[in-house]
C-alpha cells in the first residue's frame, strides 16, 4: 500500500496570491481582476474525480474521446501522494489545476495507458525531434514518467513552478520508499497556445492593412510553453480560437532525468514576475 505523504503546510501557505481575469463583457480595458489565494493539495479520491476528469478532457480536447477518461482519472487518484491539485476554497472543492506523473512501464498492461502510449508514439512519428521516442518507449530498460498537467484557462501560469518543484520532492521520497518512480526520462504532454492572425482581423484587412503591415506582430509567439513537438488536434479547436487569433496545439517534450530539475528551474525563472 502506498504511504500517505503530507506536504509541509508552512511551505504551501507561503505561496503568493495571484490575479485572475474575470469575465470580460465590455471593452478591452474593462477587465475585472480578482485577487485569489491558491492552495496546493494532494489528490483526494473522494473529491477530485469529476474535476480531474474535466481537466483531462480539456487537456486532450477533441482527442479525449479516444481514451477512457474515467479509468485515467482513477489511475491518477490511486497514487494520491504524487502530484498536486490547485484549489481556491479549500480541499473539498474542485481543482482549478493539476499536475501528476504516471510510470508508463509500470502501468503498461492497463488499457488506458496502452492507448496513451500508442497515441504518443503515433504523434511522435511526424517529428524528427522525437524520432527516438518510439525506441525509448519500447525499451525494457526505460522508465518513462508521463507528466500530465492542465489548468483552467483563466488560472495564471505562475501556479505551475511550485507544482513541478513539489513533484520532484515527492518523486525523491517515493524512490526512498522503494516505489516505482525512478525514471530515466520524463515525457510532458500538454497544450500550447500560439498567437496567429485572427479571423476577425482578416475580415477587417481592407480597412487596416496599412497599419497592420507597419505595427503588426511578425511570426508566432508561444504563449505557454515551448516543446519538442506540436500538432493541431482538430477542426473544433480551429473554429473556437482562430477568430481570437489563437492556435491551440498538442505538445510533447521528452527530457532526460539528468536535465529535468534544471528544466523545472528554468520554468520557474521564466514564469517569475519581473523584479
Amino acid at each position: 500500500m502506498v504511504k500517505k505523504r503530507v506536504r509541509d503546510p508552512e511551505v504551501l501557505a507561503d505561496a503568493p496570491p495571484a490575479q485572475v481575469e474575470g469575465d470580460d463583457s465590455g471593452s478591452d480595458d474593462d477587465v475585472d481582476m480578482v485577487n485569489v489565494e491558491f492552495e496546493w493539495f494532494n489528490f483526494k479520491p473522494d473529491v477530485d474525480f469529476h474535476g480531474l476528469k474535466s481537466l483531462l478532457r480539456q487537456l486532450l480536447d477533441v482527442d479525449s474521446q479516444l481514451f477512457d477518461l474515467s479509468a485515467l482519472a482513477d489511475l491518477i487518484l490511486s497514487q494520491a501522494t504524487l502530484g498536486s491539485t490547485v484549489k481556491v476554497d479549500g480541499e473539498d472543492t474542485d481543482a482549478y489545476a493539476f499536475l501528476t506523473i504516471l510510470n508508463l512501464h509500470e502501468h503498461r498492461e492497463k488499457k488506458v495507458v496502452k492507448d496513451l502510449a500508442q497515441y504518443i508514439a503515433e504523434k511522435s512519428k511526424s517529428s524528427e525531434a522525437l524520432a527516438a521516442l518510439s525506441s525509448v518507449l519500447a525499451s525494457p530498460a526505460s522508465q518513462v514518467g508521463l507528466v500530465l498537467a492542465e489548468r483552467m484557462i483563466n488560472v495564471p501560469s505562475e501556479v505551475a513552478p511550485p507544482m513541478y518543484a513539489m513533484l520532484i520532492d515527492e518523486i525523491e521520497a517515493a524512490v526512498e520508499d522503494k516505489e516505482p518512480y525512478e525514471f530515466t526520462h520524463y515525457l510532458i504532454l500538454s497544450k500550447t497556445y500560439n498567437e496567429i492572425e485572427s479571423a476577425l482581423d482578416q475580415e477587417e484587412a481592407p480597412r487596416t492593412k496599412k497599419s497592420k503591415s507597419q505595427g503588426g506582430k511578425k511570426g508566432r509567439e508561444t504563449m505557454r510553453c515551448c516543446s519538442a513537438m506540436r500538432w493541431l488536434r482538430g477542426p473544433s479547436i480551429r473554429g473556437r480560437f482562430q477568430e481570437l487569433g489563437i492556435k491551440a496545439q498538442g505538445s510533447l517534450m521528452l527530457i532526460e532525468t539528468s536535465r529535468f530539475e534544471g528544466a523545472v528551474k528554468a520554468i520557474g525563472e521564466y514564469l517569475s514576475p519581473p523584479q
